[in-house]
């Protein structure tokens, strides 16, 4: 499999932000870690392994890029505005960045499906309803999509518009609604064993079922709980299902 490391310094974070890239044609898989982890964090935990056959096979060509959770939601130090600005600056730096190098390393017309699970499946989600211009879809896997979860109860303009709970009920944007519509990639995945909450993913099908949007809502059974081994079986499952 072809694995390429690369980094540049972000103007949207101001730092050093690095990106590792498996494989070498196909759609673009834009992966989000969980939690507090780095770009590296898929494959150290053998998902890269579990999907390598469609890396290899030219079906996709992966992205995986690190979180900055650790200076924003999981920074218990920060004050909690600022953790509000620094995730609306990540989000930036998907956009303004990362997005043109993942263009760069495909095509102007490959399509771009974000994914992620725990924390990242929120990202993935929200990313792709902020930004359906830009984005083709995203897979979700065990997510939480109400961004209050993890802000100890702050509340501002930047906690609204970055948790899909809050925000896409109220979405009147015809426009952006209808660039929602054009996806049929909106798959949102639990398990409902220890530590899953698939409530919250019927919570967010519910949504767009009431916005006349698509989705596939599946949720997995008391087997599959919080945990890596559900998330090794899930996304193989749906590369090769779904696409």
């Amino acid at each position: 499999m072809e694995r390429k490391l690369s980094s540049w310094f972000s103007p949207s974070l101001q730092k050093e932000m690095p990106i590792a890239v498996y494989g070498h044609y196909g759609l673009a898989l834009l992966m989000i870690p969980t939690a507090s982890a780095d770009y590296l964090e898929y494959e150290r935990f053998n998902l890269i392994n579990a999907i390598a056959p469609y890396i290899e096979s030219g079906k996709v060509k992966v992205f995986s890029v690190d979180s900055i959770n650790n200076e924003s939601w999981m920074n218990k130090q920060m004050d909690p505005r600022h953790k509000s600005i620094r995730h609306q600056q990540w989000n930036d730096y998907i956009y303004r960045e990362v997005i043109p190098f993942i263009k760069t390393h495909t095509s102007a017309e490959t399509p771009i499906i974000v994914c992620g699970a725990s924390f990242g499946a929120l990202h993935a989600a929200n990313l792709f309803f902020k930004r359906p211009d830009l984005l083709n879809g995203f897979i979700a896997m065990s997510g939480v999509y109400d961004l209050t979860e993890y802000t100890n109860g702050y509340f501002d303009e930047d906690v609204y518009y970055n948790s899909p709970a809050h925000y896409l009920p109220n979405l009147a944007d015809h426009g952006i609604l209808e660039q929602i519509r054009n996806s049929h990639h909106l798959h949102i995945l639990s398990g409902s064993g220890a530590y899953e909450d698939p409530d919250a993913a019927r919570r967010l099908a519910g949504i767009l079922y009431n916005k006349g949007i698509w989705y596939e809502l599946d949720i997995w059974g008391t087997d599959m709980k919080h945990d890596w081994p559900t998330w090794l079986a899930m996304l193989p499952h749906y590369l090769g299902t779904r696409f």
